[in-house]
């Protein structure tokens, strides 16, 4: 991973030319817990403080009652639109788990990537990601559908998302010895109170081979933001649930305790705290934080600036260690 300096922050992606924001905006509340205005607010204000990277699927929100899938997508393909700062942004969509379009078999790929298209109201997918492994299918015809929609102009850049290092090394080394089109990024499930999932294999055959990494889940949920305490009653919400889990963990309490101390230090929010260690990790490019309310940015955005020192690092590894 490189990085670059101008008025805004960039880093690069892998091997790619894709030049992103240090944080990327998800887009999975889009057309869920904000509507359109909502969602359009959140937008402007994460591009007019430089950010360029969202992050969608085609599968958001399709558990909303009422909802199909691709919503995400076309509040972000409207709000392109109406802002006409197409060539400003680098749009990520995902294929895969749609539950009218599951799996990776070429033919799919290549038809939700169409859809995805229409409804984003772009000519080219800067980022494609498989959303999730499909062990049933073949690394081999995986790589090469993808390939085909770089070769056709589709895509620009493909990458993985849900995918152990087994597969993920099988996908590069056929890619490799095909010469066909590489994973420049994966996107795992990672952050202050997950760690297992990314950290080992997984990370070692993404810095092996010079990609980055993405994580979702950067916030578990919201629960690194220390909205969610012990004793408390929590917060009304429709993540709320998931992010108070953690709390029934051991090193739940104690990773609160470590933000809160950091935070302190350098007067900023836990979260802040919490997408600067993402970030300090290495191969870790731009972890993926969403804002349902422009008022949730601030402390997202601010993550960019804030340098944890060596000792600070160390406290927060032990604490979800």
């Amino acid at each position: 991973m490189t990085e670059t300096r101008n008025d805004a922050r960039r880093v690069t992606l892998g091997a790619s030319h894709l030049a992103v924001s240090p944080l990327s905006l998800g887009g999975n509340v889009f057309g869920w817990t904000a509507d359109e205005t909502e969602s359009f607010a959140v937008l402007d204000a994460y591009a007019a403080a430089g950010g360029n990277f969202v992050d969608t699927a085609d599968v958001y929100s399709a558990w909303v009652p009422g909802n199909t899938g691709g919503e995400s997508e076309t509040v972000i393909g409207n709000w392109l639109r109406s802002r006409g700062n197409r060539d400003d942004i680098v749009v990520a969509t995902k294929a895969g788990m749609h539950p009218d379009a599951p799996g990776l078999k070429a033919a799919n790929i290549k038809r939700v990537a169409e859809q995805s298209l229409v409804r984003l109201g772009i000519e080219r997918i800067d980022l494609f990601y498989t959303h999730r492994d499909d062990p049933e299918t073949p690394v081999e015809e995986i790589v090469t559908a993808l390939d085909e929609l770089v070769k056709e102009g589709k895509v620009r850049e493909i990458a993985a998302s849900n995918i152990g290092a087994d597969r993920l090394a099988e996908s590069l080394a056929f890619s490799d010895r095909e010469g066909l089109a590489r994973y420049v990024a994966v996107q795992p499930h990672y952050n202050l109170v997950s760690r297992g999932t990314y950290e080992g294999g997984l990370a070692a055959v993404v810095a092996a081979n010079g990609l980055s990494a993405v994580p979702y889940y950067a916030l578990a949920s919201g629960f690194l933001t220390g909205k969610y305490r012990p004793g408390g009653t929590g917060v009304a919400s429709a993540r709320a649930q998931g992010a108070a889990r953690y709390l029934a963990e051991p090193r739940g309490p104690l990773v609160l305790e470590a933000l809160d101390k950091v935070a302190a230090v350098h007067g900023v929010q836990p979260a802040t705290v919490a997408l600067a260690w993402l970030a300090s990790r290495p191969t870790v490019a731009a972890p993926i934080a969403s804002a349902r309310t422009v008022d949730q940015l601030p402390p997202l955005l601010a993550a960019a600036g804030l340098q944890l020192a060596e000792d600070e690092i160390a406290l927060l590894d032990a604490a979800s260690d």
